[in-house]
């Protein structure tokens, strides 16, 4: 192992000797305390404003909190949130060598045993895409060695509310400490990965998602307010007790009482000259408007979460759900390479610079989201190609459906039955004794093929030639089957089949 300087990412210097320190833990007392409070509790827009200017001045905490809660205390920000961080982190990474050589080779190889295959590897890159809601996470490396090497031993998430920006120009993160608990002081170079949303340009704090969705949510909760409010008081039919003129001052308290509790107690007790009607409230469908609001709210979340929002709603086919996957591919793709991007900055390069010295290339750690494939249009357009004669390899059909190669001895379902040994027949033994005949149908037949399959084919052809990329050919091409002209390849086997069994007929007799 190297003990000469080493810089990281940013140019520096990392006191290799102090990286098993753990640092910015969470405490009891102090400036990083575990403790949050709470800001949602009795949120009025009043206060929403004045969390979110505080937040644009560089003063986060209360924002922080904000979010935190917001995941906490809506199901639906916190599913559409937790399905975008998931479909990156259930991807099982790549590590791609510097080159061919036997040391990039060498230390790629240590990058995958011991980053890439790390068992906290899935919780780190949430923990990280954690800045999706707040604008940026940090997660401590909790670094440890033996005689040889150094390697990330734990992946510590921290709190957010534990770091601070510069006020100089709001894109330092720094950490607070009792020495500085408002202006905080620098990373410790090489113990911390850092993570940016950058999903807006400008300062990386006025980025996150929670701020994005945060008037639409305050909204969302006073209507759930109100909601519940509407429901306790249409929600019950209304009490109506009815007495005679001879009803006296105790009959008529009996009779209120007996109304009062009947809502709760679904009993009641009266003489035969009281009764009690329960009268159905015409308000009541004003909950389709609390309903409609709060639906509203959540279709804006998943759009800006989600990119969409045909699998976070209700209404949507399985075939348009399968086809999203949950998260547009374009979104899931970038946070994709930003997340590794930060890994391979903030950790691979640490890895390999402490253990293997300064590169001139370093390893990366690829992550790659499948796009989802419309797998009944593929077989579709792969069933009409085969059938005008269009050739490609089953392989490559079977690797787009997720379907392996059979092997000898295996179960198999599909495919084309061995052909059968040729029966010894009068007219097998005609075919054999005429073999001239036969090649002389099949030279007819052939001779002007190209014009007869011209047909069917050019204007595959031509599709193909208007295409620029595979999904729109294959989009397009069942428009372009239904217009294919089929008369002069039928006429062509028409006419061979009907001299071949002429001929064999002839021969028979």
């Amino acid at each position: 192992m190297r003990t000469s300087q080493v810089l990281d990412a940013y140019g520096r210097p990392i006191r290799v000797e102090t990286l098993s320190e753990r640092l910015a833990e969470p405490g009891l007392t102090g400036v990083r305390q575990i403790w949050a409070g709470s800001v949602a509790g009795g949120l009025t827009p009043v206060r929403m404003a004045a969390i979110l200017r505080n937040c644009d001045q560089g003063h986060l905490d209360d924002f922080l909190i904000l979010a935190e809660e917001m995941e906490e205390r809506d199901p639906h920000y916190l599913s559409v949130l937790g399905t975008r961080k998931r479909i990156i982190s259930a991807v099982t990474p790549k590590v791609i060598a510097a080159s061919e050589s036997a040391q990039d080779k060498k230390i790629a190889q240590a990058v995958e045993d011991r980053i890439a295959n790390h068992d906290g590897w899935s919780k780190l890159v949430e923990d990280l895409l954690d800045a999706l809601g707040k604008s940026f996470a940090a997660v401590h490396i909790g670094w440890e060695k033996d005689a040889s090497e150094w390697w990330p031993a734990s992946f510590d998430r921290r709190d957010p509310r534990f770091f601070v920006f510069d006020r100089e120009t709001g894109d330092e993160l720094r950490l607070k400490s009792e020495a500085f608990p408002i202006d905080g002081e620098p990373l410790e170079p090489g113990h911390f990965m850092v993570h940016r949303a950058a999903l807006k340009s400008g300062l990386t704090y006025r980025g996150g998602l929670a701020r994005m969705v945060a008037f639409g949510w305050m909204c969302k909760q006073y209507d759930f307010k109100d909601w519940m409010a509407f429901i306790e008081t249409y929600g019950l039919p209304i009490r109506l007790g009815r007495y005679g003129p001879e009803a006296t001052v105790e009959d008529v308290n009996k009779l209120f009482s007996a109304v009062a509790n009947i809502g709760t107690d679904a009993a009641a007790v009266l003489p035969k000259s009281m009764d009690i009607e329960l009268l159905a409230q015409g308000a009541a469908k004003g909950d389709i408007l609390f309903e409609n609001f709060a639906r509203y709210i959540d279709e804006q979340t998943s759009k800006v979460v989600l990119g969409q929002t045909m699998t976070a709603d209700s209404g949507s086919s399985q075939a348009q759900a399968t086809v999203h996957d949950g998260v547009r591919h374009d979104i899931a793709a970038a946070d994709a390479r930003s997340i590794t991007a930060t890994i391979n900055r903030d950790l691979v390069r640490v890895f390999v610079d402490v253990n293997f010295g300064k590169q001139k290339v370093y390893p990366k750690i690829l992550i790659e989201v499948p796009e989802p494939e419309d797998t009944k249009l593929l077989i579709e357009g792969a069933v009409a190609l085969s059938g005008i004669g269009v050739r490609f390899k089953a392989t490559e059909l079977r690797g787009k459906l997720g379907l392996s190669d059979p092997e000898e001895g295996d179960e198999v379902v599909g495919g084309t039955p061995p052909a059968a040994p040729p029966a010894k027949t009068g007219t097998a033994l005609n075919r054999a004794q005429t073999p001239d005949a036969v090649e002389e149908i099949v030279d007819e037949m052939l001779e002007d093929w190209e014009a007869v399959m011209g047909d069917l084919v050019d204007p595959v052809q031509a599709l193909l030639d208007d295409c620029d990329d595979y999904e729109t050919f294959m989009a397009r091409l069942p428009e372009v089957i239904k217009g294919q002209s089929t008369a002069r390849v039928i006429d062509a086997l028409v006419k061979g089949t009907f001299k071949a069994r002429a001929l064999g007929d002839q021969t028979d007799g």
